[in-house]
């Protein structure tokens, strides 16, 4: 008669063994490579790590295919990256629809058919049974994908199309008021694409030639004689200033926008008498240069005992005072030019 008994280590040996059946019968497989696991499975690090590392997948493809030359506004590439980015949003908000995954695998199937390529087309499924909100909206994204101006409208169209499913599947999920933040969305984009389209094609304007300004400072000491401004009372050393200056500026391959004279004078004296002889000063340069073959327009300005550049303050005798008061007797001749 043979025994029944079995010896403690085979027994427990055999009961490790059913464990292990067991645990191989019930534990989830791991899902294919870029699938998110089940929602019922989202519940320990190791997975949601492991799903993470489908969304990081997913973003290095697309890096790829911008890396091998693919603008990053491009529709269709846009669109796989709005995709991505509210499967991801919705992952992290612990949605536990099938919205995650409907919409990674919205991204991936355009990633496949940019990689091998192909045209992954310019329609927008409402996965994960979304409702179709805001018709108007849909109908102003198809008005510019068939816009002249759509490549600059391209990747504001492709992710308000996005939102708009996103916002269809969170109506009949969590209602309206998490179905409006998207809705909002798209509708500034659509606003923000229209204003894309319609610039898109405009030449760019050049931009304006660097402005080339310049300040001469004339000593009106050795332009004038004391107290004097007509062109008679010029001095030698005056004139030669003025004739040096009158030729640079009629030979200079420039074109002149602006040529101002600014008369100013000491603060000796009255106020009104000091803003007649400055203004004399400068009308008699202006009539000089343009006498001597400048030809731009000249504007001219009295400014009298304003803008003092020295005050002299307790300087005396007179004659003292009149040679420290020297640098604030000028005209100045403020040129600009392109």
């Amino acid at each position: 008669m043979k025994s029944s008994f079995i010896p403690y280590r085979s027994a427990a040996a055999a009961m490790i063994a059913l464990a292990l059946a067991a645990c191989a019968q019930t534990a989830p497989n791991p899902p294919a490579p870029g699938v998110l696991a089940p929602q019922q499975e989202r519940i320990s690090d190791g997975v949601i790590d492991r799903d993470y590392g489908a969304y990081s997948a997913t973003q290095q493809r697309i890096k790829a295919l911008n890396d091998g030359g693919r603008r990053v506004a491009d529709y269709q590439l846009s669109k796989a990256q709005c995709w991505l980015d509210v499967s991801f949003h919705e992952y992290s908000r612990n949605d536990r629809g099938g919205f995650p995954q409907a919409a990674l695998s919205e991204s991936q199937r355009i990633i496949g058919a940019l990689e091998a390529g192909q045209d992954a087309g310019l329609a927008t499924p409402l996965v994960n049974r979304a409702e179709k909100l805001r018709p108007d909206l849909w109908a102003r994204y198809d008005a510019l994908k068939q816009s002249a101006g759509f490549s600059c409208a391209a990747q504001q169209t492709a992710c308000g199309e996005v939102e708009l499913v996103h916002a269809g599947n969170e109506i009949h999920d969590a209602g309206w008021r998490h179905a409006k933040p998207y809705v909002q969305i798209a509708e500034d984009l659509v606003g923000g694409a229209e204003k894309s389209a319609a610039n898109c094609g405009e030449p760019v304007k050049p931009a304006p030639p660097p402005v080339q300004q310049e300040k001469i400072t004339l000593s009106a000491d050795a332009l004038f004689q004391f107290d004097k401004s007509d062109s008679k009372d010029l001095l030698p050393k005056g004139r030669a200033e003025l004739d040096d200056l009158a030729l640079k500026l009629a030979t200079r391959k420039v074109a002149f926008t602006a040529i101002k004279v600014t008369g100013y004078t000491d603060r000796l004296g009255s106020a009104a008498y000091n803003q007649r002889l400055s203004l004399a000063r400068a009308n008699t340069v202006k009539r000089y240069l343009q006498d001597h073959g400048v030809t731009a327009p000249i504007g001219v300005e009295g400014r009298g005992l304003q803008d003092q550049l020295v005050a002299c303050a307790g300087v005396r005798p007179r004659p003292a005072l009149l040679a420290c008061l020297q640098p604030n007797r000028r005209v100045e001749v403020a040129i600009t030019a392109e």
